[in-house]
C-alpha cells in the first residue's frame, strides 16, 4: 500500500531535508518540495537527489521557486507573486511520496494561509522532525498540539541529532504515546550513510 508522508519541522535547521532523504531512500519513494525559498543558492530537491542511491525515485518540480531564503510569504512578496495553497495539489504517482514542507507547521504562505492549511488540504500523515536545542521541548509540544487540534494524523516524530535525554523524556512524558524514531547526527553526509539509516528506518516506518 503506497504511503504519502509530509515532513514538517519544529523549527528551522532541524534536519528536515536529511530526514526527507532518508525516508525517500527507505521507501524508494518519489519526492516533492511544494515551496522552495532561496532557490538561487539552495535546492532541497537537489540535496535529496545527491543523497539517495536508488534509481526508482522521481523528483517532481517545485510548485513555487522563490529567490530569497525567507519565509514563503516574504520571499514571494519580493518576487512579486503570491503563493496559494489551492495551487499546490499533490502530484499523482503510483509510488510512495515524500513531501517536504518549507519550514514548520505555522509558516505563512501568504497573508491568510499557513503550511497548516496545506496539511488540512492534503489530509496526509505528518512526520514531525525535532532537534535538541534550548526551546525544542516547547516547539515540539506546540507542534504536536497544533496537529492534534486540527485532526491531522502524526505518523511519527523523528528526533534528529545528538540525543539530549532529559529533553526527549520530557517530550514523551507530555505528549500521548506515539511512534518515536531517532536519526543521530551524521558526521559524514553521504549516500552511503543515508542508505544505512534508511535500511534501519525502513523496518519502522
Amino acid at each position: 500500500m503506497k504511503k504519502t508522508l509530509v515532513v514538517a519541522g519544529i523549527g528551522t535547521e532541524v534536519g528536515k531535508t536529511v530526514i526527507s532523504a532518508i525516508l525517500v531512500e527507505a521507501l524508494h519513494a518519489d519526492y516533492w518540495k511544494p515551496v522552495q525559498s532561496g532557490s538561487e543558492t539552495d535546492s532541497d530537491k537537489e540535496t535529496v537527489r545527491s543523497l539517495i542511491s536508488n534509481k526508482k525515485t522521481h523528483f517532481f518540480d517545485e510548485g513555487y521557486l522563490l529567490k530569497e531564503p525567507l519565509s514563503p510569504h516574504a520571499a514571494a512578496a519580493i518576487d512579486g507573486i503570491e503563493v496559494k495553497a489551492s495551487a499546490l495539489k499533490l502530484p499523482e504517482t503510483d509510488n510512495h511520496l515524500i513531501v517536504e514542507l518549507a519550514g514548520g507547521i505555522m509558516v505563512p504562505l501568504n497573508d491568510t494561509e499557513l503550511n497548516l492549511d496545506l496539511l488540512k488540504q492534503w489530509n496526509c500523515p505528518v512526520v514531525l522532525v525535532a532537534n535538541y536545542y534550548l526551546g525544542s521541548i516547547n516547539h515540539t509540544l506546540l507542534s504536536i498540539d497544533i496537529l492534534e487540534r486540527n485532526n491531522i494524523e502524526i505518523h511519527s516524530i523523528i528526533f534528529s541529532g545528538t540525543t539530549v535525554k532529559t529533553s526527549r523524556e520530557a517530550i514523551e512524558k507530555f505528549s500521548d504515546k506515539r511512534k518515536y524514531l531517532t536519526v543521530p547526527f551524521l558526521d559524514s553526509l553521504t549516500p552511503l550513510n543515508v542508505k544505512a539509516h534508511a535500511e534501519r528506518l525502513a523496518k519502522e516506518i
